[in-house]
């Protein structure tokens, strides 16, 4: 009877490790998905950019300093190959398309044209697909994050590299606001 209660316990102790091995699989599988969706939104910002900067350019030709950090920030969001790379290069982005944004406000004629309005509605329509994304993607990660650290799962977790997962934040300093100087205009 005792090498029957053994093989039992063998087999209900197996069946755990494959479920939590399976569940904790199919998390990380649900964060990398989710990470699609958040490089998806930032692709296409990124796509947008060249010609929102090409708008502007019509009309403050003599900005160059604004448009090279423009140009450097989308290059770095197009290059990050990690979460923490991304974010650090949407920070970036951001700060230059803010610094972009209070550039066109010395523009009236440039606030009022069509296709800078159009691409504007664009831009702030991707922000909001990006800010569901991430929220969507720190969500699965928290998730996948609690599972690799509970036990019993921790044990399976550790037994086969499953690591936590980053999620996708901004640093405190950087979302503050934008700091746009127009003193060196000439």
């Amino acid at each position: 009877m005792t090498p029957l209660v053994v093989a039992a316990a063998l087999v209900l102790i197996a069946g755990a490790a494959i479920f939590t091995f399976n569940r904790l699989t199919r998390s990380r599988e649900r964060v990398r998905e989710s990470w699609s969706g958040i490089d998806v939104q930032l692709q296409r910002r990124a796509d947008l950019v060249p010609n929102l900067v090409e708008t502007v350019k019509g009309y403050a030709s003599h900005e160059r300093g604004v448009f090279e950090g423009v140009t450097r920030a989308r290059a770095a969001v197009r290059g990050a190959s990690t979460v923490r790379e991304a974010t650090l290069a949407n920070l970036a982005l951001t700060g230059a398309i803010g610094k972009l944004y209070a550039l066109a406000e010395a523009y009236p004629e440039l606030k009022a044209a069509a296709g800078f309005v159009s691409l504007q509605t664009e831009l702030s329509d991707i922000e909001e697909k990006i800010g569901y994304a991430r929220h969507f993607y720190n969500g699965n990660v928290l998730d996948y994050n609690t599972r690799v650290r509970r036990f019993p799962a921790l044990i399976v977790a550790r037994a086969f590299l499953f690591r936590p997962e980053v999620f996708f934040e901004a640093d405190e300093e950087a979302a503050g606001p934008v700091r746009v100087s127009f003193e060196d205009r000439g």
